[in-house]
């Protein structure tokens, strides 16, 4: 009995030796090609790791190289000739430019700039945000009062993160004209909102006084 067994397992055995060489032989083809993406992929990603970190080197070195010029101007000439590789890359240009164009006395080239970066909407939401809110809080921007309101007031709606920056734009844009209880509400508005960091609940504090009004402790 035992060695029709060991017979029958012995012939079992070679049955599937047959059947895995069978399938081995059929299909081994597709484990190799696994292990080659597989191995291939890795190699990709860690190359274009390499690559996109000596490109975002190389792009930090030129802006740095750019921004040591003595005079805003040649700063802004020097930004100019940088070649960005993405949409992210040059609207930080952009707006390095608009920076160093105001500080050059070019209120039109800074606007340009920063309008560039504010329509242009291949870029993040927020850099989008963070250009429109320099765009409409500079007082030389050649937009009207009424336009930087409108512009403020939309980035200063509820969930957007330059919303209390905006509140504190818009505080100063009715200083400007003369109306201080508006300002000044708003500004206690500031205070009280949770979401405001401490610099600016003493910058809204600081006009409150100026103002010459109290601010509640809120």
């Amino acid at each position: 009995m035992s060695d029709t067994d060991s017979f029958i397992d012995e012939v079992t055995e070679e049955v599937r030796r047959d059947r895995l060489f069978a399938f081995m032989k059929r299909w081994g083809w597709v484990a190799v090609l696994l292990v080659l993406v597989l191995v291939g992929g890795a190699a990709w990603r860690e190359y274009t790791s390499v690559r996109d970190q000596a490109a975002a080197q190389a792009l930090g070195d030129e802006i740095l190289a750019a921004l040591d010029a003595d005079e805003a101007g040649a700063r802004v000439s020097a930004l100019s000739e940088i070649s960005a590789a993405g949409p992210g890359a040059q609207a930080l240009i952009d707006m390095l430019t608009a920076s160093e164009a105001a500080r050059a006395g070019d209120a039109d080239a800074a606007e340009q700039a920063l309008e560039a970066v504010a329509s242009n909407g291949d870029v993040p939401e927020i850099y989008r945000e963070i250009a429109s809110y320099k765009a409409f809080s500079r007082s030389d921007s050649g937009l009207s009062a009424e336009d930087r309101r409108v512009g403020l007031e939309a980035l200063a709606v509820p969930g957007k993160p330059l919303r209390l920056l905006a509140e504190e734009q818009l505080a100063l844009l009715e200083i400007e004209q003369g109306d201080t209880d508006a300002a000044n509400a708003r500004l206690q508005r500031i205070i009280e909102d949770s979401e405001a960091t401490a610099g600016l609940r003493q910058r809204a504090s600081q006009l409150i006084v100026a103002m010459g009004g109290k601010p509640d402790a809120g």
